[in-house]
């Protein structure tokens, strides 16, 4: 659950930077746009996943545990636009063979859509292979429970202490 949670808040990341870059500086250039918001959510998807996902999980340096998230991460980027390359540049839709919004409905769902699923897949059975291979490695953090009750968030002075003992 917290790899798709993971990689939910990346999807939004990714999809964001993707028009926010599409629709500007990057418009005649999809794929590129694609790959450059894929990258920085990557960014984002290691803090996420080494801290959080895969906390408990390890086995190797730190150094060369990054080194494998974004050599599988690279794997992924290209998988992630594949799609979107494929719909563009051999299926052909784009204007002015289709209708603009025939071409962005394309190219949500081949770059987005698909082309995230394809690389989700694999970055979760890679990770859990090559990057993050042994379970329980690093020790699981306890968090305290609040107290119930309605005096549980009652802040109790010093000398209250000392009448109650």
């Amino acid at each position: 659950m917290k790899f798709l949670l993971v990689g939910g808040i990346c999807f939004v990341t990714t999809t964001v930077i993707n028009y926010a870059l599409k629709l500007t500086v990057l418009h005649d250039k999809p794929v590129t746009a694609l790959a450059v918001a894929t990258i920085i959510a990557t960014v984002l998807s290691y803090v996420l996943n080494r801290e959080w996902s895969f906390r408990t999980r390890g086995g190797r340096e730190r150094h060369h545990e990054a080194a494998l998230f974004f050599s599988v991460s690279a794997i992924g980027i290209a998988l992630n636009s594949l799609p979107l390359a494929v719909s563009r540049y051999v299926l052909m839709l784009h204007v002015p063979e289709v209708s603009r919004p025939v071409q962005e409905v394309a190219d949500f769902v081949s770059g987005i859509v698909i082309g995230t699923l394809i690389a989700m897949c694999f970055r979760l059975w890679a990770f859990k292979r090559f990057v993050f291979p042994q379970s329980d490695v690093r020790p699981r953090v306890r968090v305290p429970r609040a107290r119930k009750g309605p005096r549980s968030s009652v802040v109790r002075h010093d000398s209250e202490v000392r009448e109650a003992g």
